[in-house]
Parts: structure tokens; sequence; C-alpha cells
């Protein structure tokens, strides 16, 4: 069978027991512990910057530091987009596995459920980080950071909706 972005009762199989709870949830609880680890003042704007600019100089060349700024300042929110839209997938992947055997929801409702529980997941992930962040020295946790790693992971689960129904089209 060739390998698409299909989610279907019968393509997900998840065995019983502890190693299907674990394949389903740990890449979840690997995402949660990735996040934590950049949450934390070894991550601060100041630090990574201490170790990318000269990783971008020696690349690129001498940045000033206004174009330096911005520059890093875009890379650190795409790293929260990026990030956390893969969270994202992971919690829906989880949910979808979760709710697999629940044969009275149609296709649909099984999917959005699924994919609303992600992105709730993905958001009280991201506000427990923010508020978690300002009680670091250097970090500053921002409702605009919540709504940029949210928008991360619905952007992502949109893309795999829009994979789903065009797979959908081709198959009919």
């Amino acid at each position: 069978m060739p390998h698409t972005l299909t989610a279907t009762r019968e393509h997900i199989h998840v065995q019983s027991g502890h190693k299907g709870l674990i394949s389903t949830w740990l890449p979840v609880a690997i995402g949660l512990c990735v996040i934590a680890c950049e949450s934390t003042g070894q991550f601060s704007a100041d630090n990574t910057s201490r170790y990318l600019r000269p990783i971008f100089t020696f690349l690129f060349g001498v940045w000033t530091d206004a174009h330096w700024q911005v520059f890093h300042h875009a890379l650190r929110k795409s790293g929260h987009f990026l990030g956390y839209g893969t969270l994202g997938l992971l919690w829906f992947r989880a949910w979808l596995r979760t709710f697999t055997a629940r044969t009275e929801w149609t296709l649909t409702g099984w999917r959005l459920r699924s994919a609303v529980l992600g992105l709730i997941g993905t958001f009280l992930t991201a506000s427990a980080d923010e508020f978690h962040q300002t009680f670091l020295p250097g970090r500053t946790g921002q409702f605009s950071d919540v709504l940029l790693d949210t928008c991360g992971a619905l952007l992502f689960t949109l893309i795999v909706a829009m994979q789903w129904r065009r797979t959908r089209r081709n198959v009919e």
C-alpha cells in the first residue's frame, strides 16, 4: 500500500495495553520535554544570539546589529511556529489513535474531535510555557507567542486535513 496521509480506523491500528499507550502518547511526552528544555534561561534571546550569530556570520558574512536583531527575532518566532506546529500534530495523532475504537463517531467527527483536542493541547502547553517564562530571568511570557504557537498547530493540522480531503477526492 502506498504511503498517503490517510486516517481511517482501518489504517490506525493501536495495540492494546502498555505498548499501544506508549506508542500513542510517548511522542507527545517527548515534544513536551523538548518545549520544557527550550523554556529555560539557556534558550533566552541573549543566549541563542551568542551561539547563532557566529554561525551566521561564518556562513553569510558580517551583519549589522540592527539586521541581526531583526533576523534573530524572525528566526526565534519561526522556531515557535514550527515547533508548536509539530507538537500540535503529535497531539492530533495521539487523539486520533486514542479515539480509534469510537465507532459510533463518523469519520469526520472522529477527525474533528481529534483536531480540536490537538489544538487545545497545544494552546494549553503554550500558555503554561509562556506563564513559566514570566518567572525566569532573561525570558518574557507573551500571549502573542501563545497565539503564534497555536496558529502553527492550526496551520499544520489544516494541511493534513486538506491532504485527507484531496486523497478522498482522488479515491472517489
